[in-house]
């Protein structure tokens, strides 16, 4: 298909083709920029610090910022969830110590419940109470 509507303009790739051919001192110029923005790093700027007030540091510097922050939340965050699983896991030993020792409780308690043994603790101790041999009567009302 043949487009009519579009129209390429070639002559401004030839006049800047055009324009660097004639200045020598443009290209100097320009292929110079790009090398004084890319110094290389030395040790020496790292120890001193002079790194940091470059101009690529300083743009990039709310981003490390953001980088700092979000890995302060990750590691506190680490230190939190660590913190819960040391608590649960004392909570559930506390809660089987504490179950163990409420079916003991209850054993003991109906052990000493039986008529039997409430007459032999009472007889211990000579409470001088003594155990009925009558049966109990009811008791109606008319």
């Amino acid at each position: 298909m043949y487009r009519e509507d579009i129209h390429y303009d070639f002559t401004e790739v030839g006049n800047l083709r055009h324009e660097m051919s004639r200045d020598p001192e443009s290209q100097a110029d320009q292929a110079a920029e790009p090398a004084q923005r890319k110094r290389k790093i030395r040790i020496k700027e790292i120890i001193d610090g002079t790194i940091l007030v470059r101009e690529n540091v300083i743009r990039q510097l709310p981003y490390v910022i953001f980088l700092t922050f979000l890995g302060i939340i990750y590691i506190g965050n680490r230190f939190h969830a660590e913190k819960m699983t040391r608590q649960i896991t004392d909570l559930k030993t506390e809660v089987n110590n504490l179950r163990a020792e409420q079916i003991t409780t209850a054993s003991e308690l109906m052990n000493i419940s039986r008529p039997s043994e409430v007459a032999a603790l009472v007889e211990s101790r000579n409470l001088g109470l003594k155990e009925s041999v009558v049966p109990p009567k009811k008791l109606i009302r008319r």
